[in-house]
């Protein structure tokens, strides 16, 4: 389910100087803005908190995801590349899985690390804020590169589509309506940051369990009709 050459294809894609450089603003600005704040403000469990939930979780972690998920896949599907791909003798589920591997490596990596470095940087991970929030945008990862993967398998507009959910559902309705809350992501991902975070420093409105099935059915719907997707997509040929 993994081939080191699909995988090294969509590395050189992901990383090429245009995303790159996208991938590394807004880590560097989660740094800054920490050693602004711990200049500034000193050890504070509560900002910390709210720092790293409010910009690293709510913001940059889906950020990530959607320029990962979507480039994965996207453009070798709005250049016509992708048919060089799938005439290669590589299972079409090969394809996908790579694909989700390598975004979900990409976004962690410019995720997760930068947000448990920030963590530390604000209150030495005091009350396991740092680790909390870290493990958050870990599970957030799979789970945001496995959805915004399928829109680049579907749709020409997958950057718009994703940046739709992770800015507007999400961080908007997300915050005013209580039953937006349950179709989160980012509520999935805080509910487990709530179990390693001291208490009354993580405010998750989903429960464990329930956030551990939706992220799980999430990740794994979203990768199997992506493959299904490339599969007619094989089909069609010169589409």
């Amino acid at each position: 389910m993994y081939n080191p050459t699909v995988a090294r294809l969509t590395y050189r894609a992901l990383l090429g100087r245009r995303r790159a450089l996208i991938l590394f603003a807004l880590p560097a600005l989660l740094i800054v803005i920490a050693l602004a704040v711990r200049s500034f403000a000193g050890v504070d469990d509560r900002v910390a908190a709210e720092l790293l939930g409010g910009f690293a979780l709510a913001t940059m972690v889906p950020l990530i995801g959607v320029i990962a998920g979507t480039g994965a896949i996207g453009p070798e599907i709005d250049d016509g590349s992708i048919v060089y791909l799938l005439a290669k003798p590589v299972k079409r589920p090969t394809i996908i899985m790579t694909k989700l591997i390598v975004a979900i490596a990409v976004t962690m990596a410019f995720s997760a690390i930068p947000t448990l470095i920030a963590g530390f940087i604000l209150n030495g991970n005091g009350q396991q804020i740092a680790v909390a929030y870290t493990v958050a945008a870990l599970v957030a990862s799979i789970a945001y590169s496995a959805l915004f993967l399928l829109l680049g398998t579907i749709s020409r507009h997958a950057v718009v589509f994703g940046l739709v959910y992770a800015l507007i559902w999400e961080s908007l309705f997300g915050s005013l309506v209580s039953g937006a809350k349950t179709l989160s992501v980012q509520q999935w991902a805080l509910a487990l940051a709530e179990k390693v975070a001291g208490p009354g420093y993580v405010d998750a409105t989903v429960a464990l369990p329930t956030a551990a099935i939706l992220l799980a059915a999430v990740t794994v719907g979203a990768t199997a009709y992506a493959g299904q997707k490339l599969r007619r997509l094989t089909l069609a040929g010169e589409e």
